[in-house]
This record gives C-alpha cells, sequence and structure tokens, in this order.
C-alpha cells in the first residue's frame, strides 16, 4: 500500500517561504510523475508544480519563478519550494504520485496573510 505523508504547511506572511515535503512509502522512482496540487475553498483542485521520473519539471502559470519542485531519491521524498507567498496561494496542498494508478497525500494547509 502505498502511503504519501507530506509535511511543510503553515501561517506565513505575504512574501515569505515554505517548503512542504511529501516522503513516498516506496520507491519513487515506481512513479512515472510526483506532483503537488493545491485546493482553495470554493475552488477546485489544481496542478501546482509536477516533476518526471525523468527529471522534467513544469508548473502552473501562477506560480512560475516562484515555486520549484524537486526530489530526494535517497529519501523517496519530493518537494515545492514555496517563495514569495501571496494570500492567493492560501490552500490545501496536496501531493500526488501516478503510476498505473494516482495516489494522494492527506493535504497540508498552507496560509498567507496580507
Amino acid at each position: 500500500q502505498v502511503q504519501l505523508v507530506e509535511s511543510g504547511g503553515g501561517l506565513v506572511q505575504t512574501g515569505g517561504s515554505l517548503r512542504l515535503s511529501c516522503a513516498a512509502s516506496v520507491d519513487i522512482f515506481s512513479f512515472n510523475a510526483m506532483g503537488w496540487y493545491r485546493q482553495a475553498p470554493g475552488k477546485q483542485r489544481e496542478l501546482v508544480a509536477r516533476i518526471t521520473r525523468g527529471g522534467s519539471t513544469n508548473y502552473a502559470d501562477s506560480v512560475k519563478g516562484r515555486f520549484t519542485i524537486d526530489r530526494d531519491n535517497a529519501k523517496n521524498t519530493v518537494y515545492l519550494q514555496m517563495n514569495s507567498l501571496k494570500p492567493d496561494d492560501t490552500a490545501v496542498y496536496y501531493c500526488n504520485c501516478v503510476n498505473y494508478r494516482q495516489y494522494w497525500g492527506q493535504g497540508t494547509q498552507v496560509t498567507v496573510s496580507s
């Protein structure tokens, strides 16, 4: 059973930074891609950033230049470094991994105060 455990969320002021972590219970090379999604109140869940097994990355336009996704294969962990945070970044952030099916973490709250 694949488990994804997220951490690193919290309350931060506008312009601040947070680093989210997602630790997988299996070898992350078993996944075709790993990523982060977010869901704000009253909005649909949206892709924030994704990294493929080969290391290719893509980002939502709203976070390009501010967020960076990377991974530590030895720790089976994927990270999301978030800089220059804005109130619009406030959401629950979910880790997502895909092989022949999708797996989701439990979510971690990120709140950016103005």
